[in-house]
């Protein structure tokens, strides 16, 4: 009797941010982005681990995927080319890894590109009746050609052969685009089911982390990393932007997810587009 009409923080919290103007959301959202990147800093010493834990998450992410396929035996909400792009930025990776760095981030990349195959496979054999192709309706070379044109021109300036220096760049201008198939076809369902949603989450999170690692690098060297001898002046720049680019795109979902969930909802329900 005495808990009837109470409302935990989280809820009371949410109440209040939804009754605020939308210039004090954006505040809001500003203030609690740069508190993660000053706690950050302050908790992680060596920055080069947002990289880790970010492929990690996505790894994760997957699971979460590979799961819902195994269990629910569907594929609904999920999009093809989104897994298709990722599979092709992290071969390209895993190769350009293997001859410039042969580290954890290989055996991640490794790990996560077997696993993204399972779920194409999956998708494309297995589970093709569940699939909503007239939903997944984005063109793949919307994606890749921009990011293959973008290689040629402004990759890194290391010792390495033009043509692997040209590839290390395509795939990290493909992943910071890669999920866009998948926003647009979650743009046309609108109704998110839980394991989708988590795997988007999922990919979210992995890129907040490693664009905290950009920023923070270059707070700590007063810009001066934008500039990294030996790198090109325009490698690292452009590098930066498209991990901005890549969390702004995801900023928006993540905002619809948190939302859900601190609302005790296990489906997402996105706008209607204007």
């Amino acid at each position: 009797m005495g808990r009837k009409g109470y409302q935990s923080p989280a809820r009371k919290l949410l109440s209040w941010v939804r009754k605020q103007s939308k210039k004090m959301k954006i505040l809001l959202s500003i203030v609690t982005a740069v508190t993660l990147l000053v706690t950050l800093k302050l908790v992680v010493h060596d920055h080069n681990y947002f990289f880790v834990v970010a492929e990690a998450i996505h790894l994760i992410g997957l699971l979460v995927l590979i799961y819902k396929l195994t269990t629910l035996k569907t594929c609904s909400g999920l999009s093809l080319k989104t897994q298709v792009l990722t599979a092709i930025f992290l071969a390209v990776r895993l190769y350009c890894s293997f001859l410039m760095e042969a580290d954890i981030h290989t055996v991640l990349d490794l790990i996560t590109l077997v696993a993204t195959l399972w779920v194409i496979y999956m998708m494309k054999f297995k589970l093709k009746s569940s699939y909503m192709a007239d939903m997944d309706n984005m063109p793949l070379y919307y994606t890749i050609v921009p990011a293959a044109v973008l290689a040629f021109f402004v990759h890194p300036n290391t010792s390495h052969i033009l043509i692997n220096r040209m590839l290390w760049a395509f795939c990290v201008y493909l992943e910071s685009v890669s999920v866009l198939p998948q926003l647009r076809l979650m743009q046309n369902v609108q109704i998110i089911e839980p394991f989708s949603a988590h795997y988007v989450f999922a990919l979210g999170v992995a890129r907040f982390l490693g664009c905290a690692h950009w920023i923070i690098q270059v707070y700590d060297t007063a810009g001066a990393y934008i500039y990294l001898a030996g790198r090109g002046y325009f490698w690292i720049p452009t590098v930066f932007l498209a991990e901005m680019v890549q969390t702004f795109i995801l900023a928006d979902f993540c905002y619809y997810y948190v939302k859900s969930v601190m609302s005790g909802q296990l489906i997402v329900r996105l706008p209607t587009p204007v």
